[in-house]
């Protein structure tokens, strides 16, 4: 236990902010467990995928914005899965060849 009033004050802050954080940080990791999940299923539509990956997004924006993550890490993040659902969208739908 801290003696001095200011390592107090101190100690409770950091409480504090580690709550903010860890709130924070669930809010974006959730949303990229969502996305994760529905780049997963193969029928996903591209509309339901951009508007994950909008939300996933604003989220780890927002999260820069509270100091929770660092904006290198935010920019991976988005890029990453920019490229991925690219890459899914871009894939040729299996069609039925009629002979």
């Amino acid at each position: 236990m801290p003696n001095r009033r200011s390592t107090k004050k101190s100690l409770r802050s950091a409480a504090r902010k580690q709550l903010h954080n860890l709130s924070w940080k669930r809010r974006y990791k959730s949303a990229v467990k969502d996305l994760k999940e529905t780049l997963a299923l193969k029928d996903a539509t591209p509309v339901v995928l951009n508007e994950k990956l909008t939300l996933v997004q604003k989220l780890v924006d927002k999260a820069v914005k509270e100091k929770v993550i660092h904006k290198n890490k935010a920019n991976r993040v988005k890029s990453t899965y920019a490229k991925k659902i690219t890459a899914q969208s871009k894939k040729p739908t299996k069609a039925k060849a009629t002979a």
